[in-house]
């Protein structure tokens, strides 16, 4: 009879014993953290990040803002311009000074009183470009292209110019403010005829 007692208090140790870990258990363990936890312990990399999203600044495209492609011709992507890699600095400098007037209206007039403006004109645009290139000082006019630079095609840069208008080519992308689409200074996609046009290039361009 005295075996009783005994046998009921070890049952009554033992159930004390498992209740913590059957509640350690039934919440998933002592070290597991709660859904709100274990999303706040999702490593960084697993959230999407701005720019691998599409950054605002050019749209679609990420927002870069030195964009490059391998090799010595430029690429268009969503309207930007991206230089190639292998291009002199001053041909990349032109590049990515153009992309800030993509969505500039077309001005007569503009970007010849400072290379700061609303708007800007044909000739206005290719100023613009090169002078972030280093390659003019003062904003030039149609005319004044014709006799800049050097005689023909450049190795990297051209301006086609005359009395009435200018565009370049710069790293095999044409940079014109008149072409099918938004007037205005643009990278154009399509060829453009050269008859009627001198054209001028930078010295070692």
């Amino acid at each position: 009879m005295r075996a009783r007692p005994l046998v009921v208090l070890a049952f009554m140790l033992f159930g004390i014993a498992c209740v913590p870990t059957l509640a350690s258990a039934s919440s998933g363990g002592a070290g597991a953290p709660s859904g709100a936890q274990a999303k706040q312990a999702a490593p960084a990399e697993q959230q999407p990040s701005a720019d691998k999203a599409g950054g605002a600044k050019y749209g679609a495209v990420p927002a870069l803002l030195h964009p490059t492609v391998p090799g010595d011709v430029g690429e268009i992507k969503n309207g930007i311009a991206y230089a190639p890699a292998a291009a002199p600095i001053e041909v990349q400098r032109a590049i990515w000074a153009a992309n800030k007037l993509q969505h500039k209206p077309y001005i007569y007039g503009g970007g010849h009183r400072s290379f700061h403006s609303r708007g800007y004109d044909c000739s206005g645009t290719v100023s613009y470009a090169l002078h972030a290139a280093g390659l003019i000082d003062t904003p030039m006019d149609s005319s004044d292209f014709m006799s800049w630079g050097e005689r023909g095609k450049g190795a990297w840069i051209t301006v086609y110019t005359n009395p009435g208008h200018a565009w370049a080519i710069i790293a095999g992308l044409r940079l014109d403010t008149s072409g099918p689409g938004e007037s205005g200074p643009r990278w154009r996609t399509e060829t453009r005829s050269t008859r009627g046009f001198r054209a001028r290039h930078p010295e070692s361009l």
